[in-house]
């Protein structure tokens, strides 16, 4: 099955080039940050309207690509990255820019600061073009809230490209630069990056420091990675945001799992999961993913077909809960939530407050077991493999497909592949596959042992050279 793609709508060439060739152009003088913006705007303007994946634009743009392309001509840029546009999920912080959270309850909040891998990617010269469009306190699988309504997918308007990082993927696979951040909490990058053509990274805990930011209503199951056009690109913003911060202590215990971790990429022992739980799959996901599997065996690692080692039923039962008791909390901190949010989040704080704390504390404890389970069950391989959606992309404004090769299918049935790379909190990769018979992409996830970040990307690239794939939306 071939990669195919259609020429960009706009022949502005700029637009499609990724984060690593503009760093490229900047260096030699071929262009600047401020033809790239300039460019990368006038996509915007064209396409967004119709799209809704950035909900505000960052006024100073213009200021920081000037003051870019001034460091480039002294030949003193701040990074490789500096000058290159990038977007920010709505639920990071970025100074004077709000940060609705998709909710009526956050409506007029504007941080005074930057969340810490902002500040770290703003001190690199990164130029911020705006913030993307998500789900109601990013808890969705598809991207709609009543703010600011529903973000649509640059392969085909009519469909999702899933959430919570929705308005952040469409905004990279339509051409609105290069890069974006986002947060995973339960597949929110890998899912989405799927859904739409992309590389996404959800890091290892603590790989990418984290302070000064929004309720982490997902515990640490929550964190902040790049979603990108090329695994290069991918590598390059990553290591501009990681690194420990002695104020996340999480992030102290993932530098040195990181030294300890950095292993070769090569003859690895892949574990190929293509049925989880015997849930339902799309069939052409199915054969998508096969074949990368037969490509990553093409370049010499050792890759075997099995279930996982590891049982899911706890993670499975603990997932709404966990929702309903971040529901609670918020609640508890925000009485004037009642009044403000949708209300089907009322009815999850409720739920949320009934659970007890005996419960919720011996589940705690489930996750630190489950956590030395999986670390167990990566002493036999190196690296599992699946599928990272179980459905093709659905309608726009539908919460999730009821459906799925013919099965009736509950709220997480296209999302049964990720969550447990949350609650182990392993690095997981997605990368794109063969696009399905009607041209939308389908995407598999890798996930390496706990610190392998490195080891994954390395993986990651030596695939995408294998299989290379166009990196930009169709018309």
């Amino acid at each position: 099955m071939a990669y195919e793609a259609e020429p960009l709508a706009q022949p502005d060439a700029l637009c499609a080039l990724t984060a690593t060739q503009l760093s490229v152009a900047f260096a030699r003088g071929d262009t600047d940050p401020v033809a790239v913006l300039r460019a990368v705007k006038r996509r915007i303007e064209a396409l967004n309207p119709d799209l809704n994946a950035i909900v505000t634009p960052n006024p100073q743009a213009d200021e920081d690509a000037a003051a870019s392309a001034r460091r480039w001509a002294a030949g003193a840029p701040l990074s490789p990255l500096d000058g290159v546009p990038l977007t920010v999920k709505d639920n990071l912080l970025v100074r004077e820019l709000p940060a609705s959270w998709g909710s009526r309850l956050f409506r007029d909040f504007v941080p005074a600061h930057d969340e810490l891998p902002v500040a770290r990617l703003r001190a690199a010269g990164l130029v911020i073009l705006g913030k993307t469009n998500v789900p109601e306190f990013t808890l969705e699988g598809y991207t709609d809230n009543p703010l600011f309504g529903v973000t649509r997918n640059p392969w085909n308007r009519e469909l999702t490209p899933g959430g919570s990082s929705g308005g952040a993927v469409a905004a990279v696979a339509a051409g609105f630069g290069p890069l974006a951040i986002g947060t995973d909490g339960g597949g929110s990058i890998r899912r989405p990056a799927s859904h739409t053509g992309l590389v996404g990274l959800k890091p290892s805990i603590g790989a990418v420091a984290r302070l000064d930011g929004l309720p982490q209503v997902l515990l640490d199951f929550e964190v902040v990675g790049p979603i990108t056009r090329s695994v290069a690109d991918a590598r390059l913003l990553f290591d501009l945001m990681a690194g420990k911060d002695p104020r996340d202590r999480r992030s102290l215990s993932a530098a040195a799992a990181r030294r300890q971790a950095e292993e070769s990429a090569e003859g690895l022992r892949i574990l190929y999961v293509s049925d989880v739980g015997g849930n339902a799959l799309d069939p052409e996901i199915a054969e998508s993913v096969a074949e990368a599997a037969r490509a990553l065996s093409e370049l010499g690692h050792h890759v075997s077909e099995g279930a996982l080692p590891f049982g899911l039923d706890f993670v499975n039962a603990f997932w709404p809960v966990l929702g309903q008791v971040a529901m609670a909390s918020l609640f508890e901190r925000y009485p004037e939530a009642r009044e403000l949010v949708s209300e089907r989040f009322v009815a999850m704080a409720e739920a949320g407050a009934a659970v007890g704390a005996p419960a919720y504390l011996r589940a705690l404890e489930d996750i630190a077991a489950f956590r030395c389970e999986v670390t167990e069950a990566y002493g036999e391989i190196d690296i599992i493999m699946t599928p990272s959606a179980a459905a093709l992309p659905w309608p726009a404004a539908t919460p999730y497909p009821t459906r799925i090769d013919g099965r009736e299918v509950g709220p997480r049935g296209h999302a049964v592949y990720t969550g447990w790379v949350n609650a182990c909190g392993h690095p997981a990769i997605n990368l794109p596959s063969a696009l399905s018979r009607e041209g939308l992409p389908i995407g598999f996830q890798l996930v390496g042992r706990f610190g392998a970040d490195t080891q994954l990307l390395e993986l990651a690239a030596q695939y995408e050279a294998h299989r290379p794939w166009p990196g930009c939306c169709p018309a």
